[in-house]
């Protein structure tokens, strides 16, 4: 969006996450065009590791790189873990400035990666397509990975826990690259730990707790288990389905985000056949299977926003 380039100007992107005005603004500007019914915490998943003792950047053309990943057990035990008031105080301002600017009636996201997708950034260094490196320590380390995951754990928690003392209505557990996992090795190692993280989220606080991984469809039998409120497909899942056949109260998902690279007749179209999938079944949040690319034409988010809310209410009249 115009807006989003001209508050970000020529800041650093790791600068900008944590800029409470900046983000703030890139929040509520992206909530004000587009016309959503909630706003998510402008942000992302790694600056956590950060205070923790890992160098980040972010690359033109790269992306996420750590300059000092974990490889050894030294580095885990260098990790240091704190309370987020004091490892990421920003992210307090930050959510605090998104709600005293947004409407009253409109909810806040707040978000933080899940253990394994952080570990495996943190792990290998920057993003991955084979994970050798996490899947060395897991299956070489066991003792080492737990101890890893364990640490991650505490850290997420205390983080989405100010999030929430700072305002926001909801939460949601990015689990990116879950779906690199058999369910043998989602079972021994990521699940007791996701257990453990909403465990105690949901001992601390009383908002709603979503998870949103991509490419686990084989997984989500076993992430029903764990006690989130919501979980979140991505667009290989088929909703209905998944939907019926786990007995889920409520799923978030899940539109094929190139669609909206499409015209915007394809744009109605593909979102209709999605919403009449679920025929105004209450439990259905509307929401792409993915984040949006930066192609994507800004208008056709706003098509998609303006038919999913004109064809939600006809199909619940």
């Amino acid at each position: 969006m115009p807006e989003y380039h001209q508050v970000k100007g020529n800041t650093p992107s790791l600068a900008f996450f944590k800029n409470p005005e900046l983000a703030a603004q890139a929040t509520l500007d992206a909530q004000r065009v587009l016309n959503v019914d909630a706003a998510i915490m402008f942000a992302d998943l790694l600056p956590i590791l950060e205070p923790m003792g890992l160098e980040l950047d972010y690359l033109p053309g790269q992306g996420p790189v750590f300059a000092n990943p974990i490889r050894s057990e030294k580095d885990v035990l260098a990790l240091r873990v704190a309370p987020a008031t004091e490892a990421t105080p920003y992210i307090a301002d930050t959510v605090q400035n998104i709600v005293s600017g947004l409407p009253h009636d409109i909810a806040l996201i707040g978000f933080a990666g899940a253990p394994y997708t952080l570990a495996s950034y943190a792990i290998e260094g920057k993003g991955s397509r084979n994970y050798v490196f996490v899947k060395k320590m897991m299956y070489e380390a066991p003792d080492l990975w737990h101890s890893l995951l364990d640490k991650l754990v505490d850290q997420v928690v205390s983080y989405l826990v100010l999030q929430v003392h700072s305002g926001v209505d909801a939460m949601q557990v990015f689990d990116t690259w879950a779906g690199s996992l058999s369910p043998h090795d989602f079972a021994i190692y990521v699940q007791p730990h996701l257990k453990k993280l909403v465990t105690n989220l949901k001992a601390a606080t009383d908002v709603p707790i979503i998870y949103f991984g991509t490419g686990n469809y084989h997984l989500l039998p076993q992430v029903t288990e764990l006690g989130f409120d919501v979980l979140a497909f991505d667009w290989r899942t088929p909703l209905k389905q998944t939907w019926d056949a786990l007995g889920l109260k409520s799923v978030q998902g899940n539109l094929d985000p190139i669609v909206l690279c499409a015209d915007q007749s394809t744009v109605r179209a593909q979102s209709d056949l999605l919403l009449k999938s679920v025929a105004g079944r209450d439990g259905h949040i509307f929401n792409l299977g993915h984040g949006i690319i930066p192609e994507t034409p800004v208008d056709n988010v706003k098509c998609l926003v303006d038919y999913v809310h004109e064809t939600s209410q006809a199909l619940r009249a």
